[in-house]
């Protein structure tokens, strides 16, 4: 059996796109979506995207990071799925059900509301998420947020000077948090502009990170270091994120604005991968 592929990135962050609306296909595993990203012996991405029929959205997006673990959200896939859904689509997540439509700087996103308690992140016990009581050497106290994944902050004033690749895979596997977690090191530039670098939990250094991104952005309103909407530079280049203010009927959620390209198109075969 052959199966259609897309290739997509957004800011570099690269994804192998399946449409299971289109073409039924046997059961995605962790072991199946690691063999595709295989960059050397697959079609090769940062992540798995699994198109699927939703009951209770447009559609359903499945994300597998390259070690083959299912995670619960992913900002650059969703911009890459809405892309290919071509007008504004909802879309059901294991992170919750979030939207995305057509903007002229791209694809806009809105990403959810945040959440920062405790036992949402997870973390292993209760402790202050604006700034934990953590460190691991030259990072320290970090902001913990839950933007349908779980993320770790740290505000640093050289972020040049952050041995990223080394301490972050120390930090991703802590006990501290049960599930992992994605480590973001960040540097303000301004009230409205903010540099960042990810360690992405299950994929390693990339060039981009949208929920990363949103993460950070939320972390740095929340200590007063920004204002509500802030260009966040990654190495693949920029996102806006927006953060909605409070009211009394909602919180505030997150809208993330940024480009997706399809790279190309081709299918494999699946035999060669199951």
């Amino acid at each position: 059996m052959r199966i259609p592929f897309t290739k997509m990135h957004g800011l570099g962050n690269d994804f192998v796109v399946l449409d299971a609306r289109v073409q039924a296909l046997p059961p995605i595993n962790g072991e199946v979506a690691a063999a595709l990203a295989d960059r050397h012996t697959g079609i090769g991405c940062d992540q798995l995207v699994l198109i699927e029929p939703s009951d209770t959205a447009d559609l359903k997006m499945r994300i597998f990071n390259r070690d083959g673990g299912e995670v619960e959200a992913c900002g650059n896939a969703t911009r890459a799925v809405g892309l290919l859904a071509g007008d504004a689509v909802t879309i059901e997540t294991l992170g919750g059900t979030i939207s995305a439509r057509p903007d002229p700087a791209g694809i806009a996103v809105d990403m959810g509301v945040p959440r920062f308690d405790w036992d949402a992140i997870p973390l292993a016990y209760a402790m202050d998420t604006l700034s934990m009581p953590v460190g691991w050497d030259m990072l320290e106290n970090p902001i913990a947020v839950n933007v349908g994944n779980p993320h770790a902050i740290f505000f640093v004033e050289d972020l040049d000077a952050v041995p990223l690749g080394e301490i972050g895979p120390v930090i991703e596997k802590d006990p501290i948090f049960p599930q992992a977690v994605n480590v973001n090191a960040a540097q303000i530039l301004s009230r409205s502009a903010i540099r960042l670098r990810v360690w992405e939990r299950g994929a390693g250094l990339t060039r981009a990170c949208g929920t990363g991104a949103c993460a950070t952005a939320v972390g740095a309103m929340r200590r007063g270091l920004v204002e509500r909407e802030v260009t966040v530079s990654l190495p693949g280049g920029d996102l806006l994120i927006a953060w909605g203010e409070d009211t009394a009927d909602a919180k505030g959620r997150i809208t993330m604005t940024g480009p997706a390209t399809v790279s190309y198109t081709g299918s494999f075969d699946w035999g060669a991968y199951a």
